[in-house]
């Protein structure tokens, strides 16, 4: 049996933004780390990760509504 998978623009859309979820949560664990790994308090790692988190996941979502942007 042969499953044809049908790419609509909502589901191209949806996988987008879990990916850019998905490097956001990876880049902050990586933010989390350095600071920690640098001697920083856990308050002050938590608190980076979750500006590069922010900052990664604001960013993405930006290319995105550009690139649905000029794609339509």
């Amino acid at each position: 049996m042969v499953f044809s998978v049908v790419l609509s623009p909502a589901f191209i859309l949806a996988a987008a933004l879990a990916a850019s979820i998905l490097f956001s949560m990876i880049v902050s664990g990586l933010a989390i780390a350095l600071v920690r790994w640098d001697g920083g308090t856990l308050p002050a790692a938590l608190s980076r990760g979750g500006v590069a988190f922010g900052g990664t996941l604001t960013l993405c979502c930006a290319v995105i509504a550009i690139l649905v942007g000029v794609t339509r």
